[in-house]
C-alpha cells in the first residue's frame, strides 16, 4: 500500500509540473542510427505530440494514450520508423498512466541514462531511429522479468495480428 501511495505521489508531483510540452535540455550524444532525418523532415511526418515526446523527449501526460487499454495481440512498433519494439503478450496493467510491459524486443530497444527530474532513469529510445519511447524501472512483475518498461503511448503505433 505504501509504494502504491509513494508512486500516486511522485504521478501526481510530476504531471502537476506540466512536462508534456517540454522539450529536452540536455544534449545526447550523437548515434548514428539507420533511419536519420533532418529536425524538418521529422516535424513534417509526425504529429506535434509524436515529434515531442520522440524527438524531444517530452513526456504524454498519464492516461491519455489509446493504446493504454489496448488488449489486442499484435505488435507495438516505433511511430517514428515502425520498428518493432514490444509485443502484446508482455504488456501488463501498472497503474501509472502508461502503456507498461516487461520486456521488449530484444535488439530493438536502446538504453541511455537521463537526469531530467534530477535523479538518474533509464531511457528508452528505439535503436532504429533514435526516436524516445520512454523509461524502463525495476518495479515490474516479479513472475516475470522484473522490468516496467513505461511507454509513452503517442511513441507507438499498434499492428494487430
Amino acid at each position: 500500500m505504501g509504494k502504491k501511495l509513494l508512486l500516486i505521489v511522485l504521478l501526481a508531483f510530476v504531471g502537476c509540473k506540466g512536462t508534456s510540452q517540454e522539450e529536452k535540455k540536455e544534449t545526447k550524444k550523437e548515434t548514428a542510427y539507420k533511419v536519420t532525418k533532418t529536425d524538418a523532415e521529422w516535424k513534417a511526418e509526425l504529429t506535434d505530440m509524436e515529434y515531442y515526446v520522440l524527438r524531444k523527449a517530452a513526456t504524454e501526460n498519464a492516461f491519455t494514450s489509446d493504446l493504454l487499454d489496448n488488449k489486442q495481440k499484435g505488435t507495438y512498433v516505433c511511430a517514428g520508423c515502425g520498428t518493432p519494439v514490444f509485443r502484446s503478450e508482455h504488456k501488463f496493467k501498472s497503474g501509472t498512466g502508461w502503456p507498461s510491459f516487461d520486456r521488449e524486443i530484444e535488439g530493438n530497444v536502446a538504453y541511455d541514462v537521463d537526469y531530467k527530474i534530477g535523479v538518474a532513469r533509464t531511457e528508452e529510445h528505439c535503436a532504429t531511429c533514435g526516436g524516445h519511447l520512454g523509461h524502463v524501472f525495476n518495479d515490474g512483475p516479479s513472475e516475470t522479468t522484473g522490468k516496467r518498461h513505461c511507454i509513452n503511448g503517442v511513441a507507438l503505433d499498434f499492428i494487430p495480428d
